[in-house]
């Protein structure tokens, strides 16, 4: 498998989902106004001021995409050649239920 089938742009998906992430965790930060921009991992976080309903729609964006990117993952490497069939239907599940487990923690 070079690049896969999707040349690695499954990935991209987890990376919308990180810089979410650091939405949410900057959300109604107090910070001075010079410091409203925090370079994190060579990404820009602005500490906005979103209501709670907000934060929670963003927090189930972020569910969708990780799983949207072990789904991408995963028909990756069924359409590469990488996994058969039932292997591709047993590490989907697999996948799936690792993050489940995980984000319960």
């Amino acid at each position: 498998m070079s690049g896969g089938h999707f040349e690695y742009d499954q990935h991209k998906i987890g990376y919308i989902a990180d810089s979410i992430e650091r939405l949410i965790e900057g959300n109604k930060k107090e910070v001075a106004d010079e410091d409203r921009w925090h370079e994190v991992w060579d990404d820009r976080i602005y500490y906005h001021d979103y209501p709670d309903e907000i934060i929670e729609k963003f927090k189930e964006g972020v569910e969708l995409l990780r799983k949207a990117q072990i789904y991408a993952h995963r028909i990756d490497w069924l359409v590469s050649g990488d996994d058969g069939e039932q292997t591709f239907l047993e590490r989907l599940k697999e996948d799936l239920d690792n993050y489940e487990q995980n984000r319960q923690k």
